[in-house]
């Protein structure tokens, strides 16, 4: 069990409802991430679509298949329809990432090609679309202020103990494979025998007892342990999200939040 370091309390929120729509691209929700197809620099592939990834990155080993040697290039991206132009780009090894995954994945589409539409992501059946600003349908519900740390976005949730509670902004990570992790400032594994494996290198998971997230609340929820990063207490991955359908309204800094029933 993960055991948390004392912090002030705080309260959530509750949220209501979204349409599907037609127009949505199918994706697939696999191994706890969301997996979609699109173009990165030209190469053509499936790839993990992560809110929590600062930058788009192809995996090397797909680079080099395609004739790329750079680690960095600009290149345009396309997903659902819509064209990112010159976006900075990394080649990096992507193995920890995606070594899971039933197919192969090209490479990550982060927060930097995302962050100028408005994303919807519903997850049973996976469904994604991208709109500009004002011209995504509507989705009636109950918004977070979205902040962003390092590039990425967050939002305020909780996570408790049987002794405490931490209240404060966690990374929303629709690529983050792990329910949840904590920064290991805050929390500790006591009787963990092999506390390296609750890392995102490792393969073990502990138990956290309570989640707070969008009005809702999960019990005995796996979680895992990251190092500090920038001023966020954790990552809320694709296993919590899937509980929900989202809109990524990032043009107008918030998240929406339709409990799935």
């Amino acid at each position: 069990m993960i055991r948390l370091s004392p912090l002030p309390l705080g309260v959530l929120a509750v949220w209501a409802a979204a349409p599907a729509h037609a127009d949505e691209i199918a994706c697939r929700f696999e191994r706890g991430v969301l997996v979609a197809p699109a173009v990165v620099a030209g190469v053509t592939g499936d790839y993990v679509i992560d809110t929590g990834a600062a930058q788009t990155a192809l995996h090397e080993t797909k680079a080099e298949a395609e004739g790329i040697a750079a680690t960095d290039l600009i290149g345009d991206v396309r997903l659902a329809g819509i064209a990112v132009k010159a976006l900075p780009l990394k080649v990096a090894d992507l193995d920890l990432r995606t070594w899971n995954l039933p197919t192969p994945a090209a490479g990550v589409i982060g927060a930097d090609a995302l962050r100028g539409f408005v994303v919807d992501v519903s997850y049973a059946p996976c469904r994604l679309r991208l709109s500009a600003a004002g011209q995504a349908p509507r989705f009636s519900g109950r918004a977070l202020d979205l902040a962003w740390d390092l590039g990425r976005p967050t939002v305020e949730a909780a996570v408790s103990d049987d002794a405490h509670q931490i209240f404060g902004r966690f990374v929303i990570a629709t690529g983050a494979n792990a329910p949840i992790r904590l920064a290991d400032d805050l929390a500790q594994t006591p009787g963990a025998s092999r506390p390296a494996e609750l890392y995102p290198e490792g393969v073990w998971l502990a138990r956290l007892p309570q989640v707070d997230f969008a009005g809702a609340t999960g019990r005995d929820v796996a979680a895992g342990l990251m190092k500090p990063e920038g001023d966020v207490v954790g990552v809320i991955g694709g296993a919590v999200l899937a509980h929900f359908r989202l809109r990524f309204d990032f043009p107008a800094a918030r998240l929406i939040v339709e409990p799935v029933r």
